[in-house]
């Protein structure tokens, strides 16, 4: 057993410097934090404007099609990210496979520009 110690000695240092650290990273907000909030601090925030009706009120359309857009962009980025880093490899054939992506992506931010989804009048 005491063959082993040298060998994991840095490992259990290293796990109680980063315990330390984040002690006292959770710690000193505390300590000097300034601690006299006014009412406006305190008051409840949603979406630039205090709360006027019951929480479960109905949503315009719009706010699910502008999150499910920002889905569809979101996972063509994470697609395109690998897709450019295998094109050498890849060929013809990956890269006729990405256009078609991007063409229906792009026919989906269409129908989506001429739904008005992006307008906020």
């Amino acid at each position: 057993m005491s063959a082993l110690l040298p060998y994991y000695l840095p490992l259990v240092i290293f796990i109680a410097v980063a315990f330390v650290i984040s002690v006292v990273l959770l710690v000193v907000p505390f300590v000097i934090a300034y601690k006299q909030p006014d009412p406006e601090k305190l008051s409840a925030y949603e979406c630039g404007f205090n709360a006027f009706d019951d929480a479960r009120m109905k949503f315009d359309v719009r706010y699910y099609l502008v999150a499910i857009l920002f889905i569809v962009f979101d996972l063509e980025v994470s697609f395109l990210f690998p897709w450019a880093v295998a094109f050498g490899d890849l060929g013809f054939y990956g890269y006729c496979s990405m256009m078609i992506f991007l063409g229906v992506l792009t026919v989906g931010f269409i129908y989506e520009w001429r739904k008005g989804a992006l307008e906020w009048n």
